[in-house]
């Protein structure tokens, strides 16, 4: 299904903001505790491209007729993902969950919506994604330094990605409005 009312664009870009925020939230709570100097520089850096993230698609969000910073919360079973990204306490778990499982995926759901716009119609919501896009392709390739710096944090082979994928049957599943139901995931 594509977006092609102003009210499903609007949840969508609600959505992405929502996770930015979480996300955000995420790595702000981790910072204090992580006691590894090289994951809280990691960390700290994409607190602040996060706020950016959800500060441009909360801005859109209002071009879209929602209020200013309009959150769509996700799927139940996108929002147990979030909280179980939260709970982790080792860094190499958290690192990897983060930069392996999360960001790929949010990657894959923001070029889904991309794929289901009409690119002319939605160009600013576009626009806005591309950004989102390489920030994310930048904030990865800081965590393959990160590794090569800090191979002793290396993930001890808990695989982000498949449990991401039991979230839903299609990437764009996890948005609130979508009717495809949620599937929780194991941690």
């Amino acid at each position: 299904m594509g977006y092609t009312t102003i009210r499903e664009r609007a949840d969508a870009v609600g959505t992405f903001r929502f996770i930015s925020v979480n996300l955000m939230e995420t790595l702000a709570r981790w910072v204090p505790t992580t006691p590894e100097l090289e994951a809280k520089i990691l960390f700290g850096r994409h607190i602040w491209d996060m706020a950016q993230e959800a500060d441009g698609l909360g801005q859109r969000t209002s071009e879209l007729r929602a209020p200013l910073h309009y959150n769509a919360r996700p799927t139940d079973g996108y929002m147990q993902t979030l909280d179980a990204l939260a709970a982790l306490t080792d860094t190499a778990e958290r690192a990897e969950a983060m930069y392996d499982g999360v960001l790929p995926d949010l990657e894959a759901r923001y070029r889904d919506y991309l794929a289901g716009t009409n690119q002319m119609q939605d160009e600013p919501t576009v626009r806005v994604i591309e950004r989102v896009l390489s920030d994310l392709a930048r904030m990865r390739e800081d965590y393959v330094r990160f590794q090569a710096q800090r191979p002793d944090l290396r993930p001890q082979a808990k695989d982000w990605k498949d449990r991401l994928a039991a979230i839903a049957n299609g990437p764009a599943d996890f948005v609130a409005f979508r009717t495809a139901p949620p599937q929780a995931l194991e941690v």
